[in-house]
Formats: structure tokens, sequence, C-alpha cells
């Protein structure tokens, strides 16, 4: 329903551009998202690109830049804020360096259990003004986010729930989410996504902290570890939309309202996307001998117990970081994720 009434603003959009007859020079935004052009990420970012142009008439041009061809992901944050790019389409999370309240932009850990909820707190919760506040000392604005689904964990032993994280040495990313999972007693090694393959074989982990379900089976974590979670609870990373302040007031509003409209598209064609490619690989999985989990709420509710230790950790170092945590539980004691 939401992606058909998008469709038909954007035609309404495009319709009322054209009937205007505007003459305005041309806008092109410089753009650079960390995802390859050919992943799913890509393909919607590309229908962005595409949109934006035909709902203008031409006049608003994106220029994006694919698999951070022009500046590493980390520092493409700042390459707009220098004016080499006019936006980031990255991961806020890459800015923890400057202030770890940028963690909570992109990923609770242990928070939402869909992505529907985590785009109700952007949308509706307060979460698009909690990130501008923080976004706009840098001259930045926060359009919006992206973001498939939970990811799920590998394993080449059973993960039926917290129990057995006890000493599971596992590939993890650095920062909050090694601390949740060993607080719980599970063994996180830090190494590159591009080492865990190689890891799994040679049986230096147990398992993996990769990417959702569709895509662990792509990368082949399952054609090794024969254990994995479903639905996720742990992870889901989102990617935002920001630019450069000064760039995004210099457009017009039926310019801004286009990319707004564009970008709605974009987040719920990853959400159905992926909804679609974990429920194929879900199917596939029972042939491959792998055994799907699915964690009991009494296991999730003691992750997300864990995982709020932490928030007040990471997010109690500055004022910013308070105020996003704040954010995220309030939100989700509105919608019943939390009970007290």
């Amino acid at each position: 329903m939401l992606k058909a009434t998008i469709k038909i603003m954007a035609a309404s959009i495009t319709a009322s551009a054209l009937l205007a007859g505007t003459a305005s020079a041309q806008t092109t935004l410089r753009i650079q998202t960390h995802q390859g052009q050919s992943s799913s990420y890509g393909a919607a970012i590309q229908e962005f690109v595409d949109s934006v142009g035909v709902m203008s008439g031409g006049d608003l041009q994106i220029e994006m830049y694919y698999s951070s061809s022009v500046v590493p992901s980390a520092e493409t944050f700042d390459a707009a804020v220098n004016s080499i790019l006019d936006c980031d389409m990255t991961n806020g999370s890459y800015q923890s360096g400057k202030n770890k309240a940028f963690q909570f932009v992109a990923d609770t850990m242990g928070g939402y259990d869909t992505p529907l909820q985590y785009q109700a707190w952007v949308e509706m919760g307060g979460g698009r003004e909690a990130v501008n506040e923080l976004y706009a000392p840098y001259n930045m604005t926060f359009i919006g986010a992206h973001v498939g689904g939970q990811e799920s964990l590998t394993s080449t032993r059973p993960l039926a729930g917290v129990s057995d994280l006890e000493n599971w040495k596992f590939r993890a990313p650095p920062g909050m989410a090694s601390d949740i999972f060993a607080s719980l007693g599970a063994k996180p090694i830090v190494m590159d996504f591009s080492e865990v393959i190689t890891a799994l074989e040679s049986g230096i982990i147990d398992g993996a902290d990769a990417s959702t379900l569709g895509n662990n089976l792509r990368i082949g974590t399952y054609d090794i570890g024969k254990h994995t979670n479903f639905p996720g609870f742990h992870s889901m990373a989102s990617d935002h939309l920001a630019c450069r302040t000064d760039v995004w007031e210099g457009l017009s509003k039926q310019h801004q309202t286009i990319i707004e409209t564009a970008y709605q598209n974009v987040a719920m064609d990853l959400i159905l996307q992926t909804l679609v490619d974990n429920g194929e690989a879900l199917a596939k999985l029972p042939s491959m001998g792998v055994t799907t989990y699915n964690w009991s709420s009494e296991d999730r509710a003691k992750f997300r117990a864990a995982a709020r230790e932490q928030w007040d950790v990471y997010g109690g170092e500055t004022k910013e970081g308070k105020a996003m945590v704040e954010s995220h539980v309030s939100f989700m004691k509105r919608i019943g994720l939390i009970q007290d």
C-alpha cells in the first residue's frame, strides 16, 4: 500500500513538473555510496537515481558514485562536509569516532525487531529530529535511512539461545557489537569481512556476524556453518542519505520533495527485496543441512537487556549520545518492545 502510494505521488510530482514547464538550469548532486552497483542495494539506489531524473523532468540529476569510488567509505561524510561531494549515502556509524552517538543512527544492536519499526522511529518517533540535532553542527542534514532487515548469525555449532553463546568464537565488527556478545560469554574476534570464509573453513572461528540470511547464503557461509538463526535479532544496520545543509536548503521545495519521495521508495524496495531474498534462502537451507533456530522471546529479551547496558555505556559518553539512546528507548517503550 505504501509503495503504491509513493508511486502515485511520484507520478503526480512528475506531471506537475512537466505542466509547470520550468526552464531552470539543471542541478546535479554528487553522492557516494559504499554499496556495489550490482547488489540488491545498488539496484534500489540506481532506481532512486533514475526516478529523481524522471520526476524532475531532467532538471535534477544524481551523479552516483558506487563502491566508495571517490573516497573511502568512512570519509564520505567529511567529503560532503568539505564540498568534494554533496551528499553521503553510506552509514552513520562510520562517524562514531567523532561522537559515539553516530552508532545509534545506524544500529542500536538488539533493539528493533523489524526494519519497519526502525523506519517508524525515523518517521514518527522523533528519530529524524534527533539525528538532525547530531548532524547540524557538521552542516549536514539527515534526509532519511534505508535498511533491508535483520541479520542472521552463521555458526558451525548449535545456536539455539543465549546459553549457546558461551565461548562461541565468532567474527565480529569492532565496537558495541563485540562488547554486547562478550558480556553474554561469547568470544568475538574482530576481522575483515573478506576473511570470514577462510576463518570458518580453518576453524579459527565457530561462526560469524556477517549479513542477512539471503546474503549469507549468497556469499557461502552456510556451505561451512550449518547452524543459523531466523528471524534475526542482533543487528540491523541502516544506511542514510545526508546532504550538506547549504546544498539541501539551496534546492527548491519541489526538488526536495522529489528526493524525499524517491528515497522513500528505496527504503521500501529494500525491505521488500530482503523479505523475498530471506524467504527464498530459508526454503533452500534444509536441503543444505542447515538447522535454523528461532530464538525464544525470553532469549531475545536477555540479549536486549545486555544490549541496553552497552547503549548506556556508549551513549553515556556524550550528551548527544544520551539524547539518541533516550529517543530510541522512549519509542521502543511506546511500541511495546521494552516493557519497563
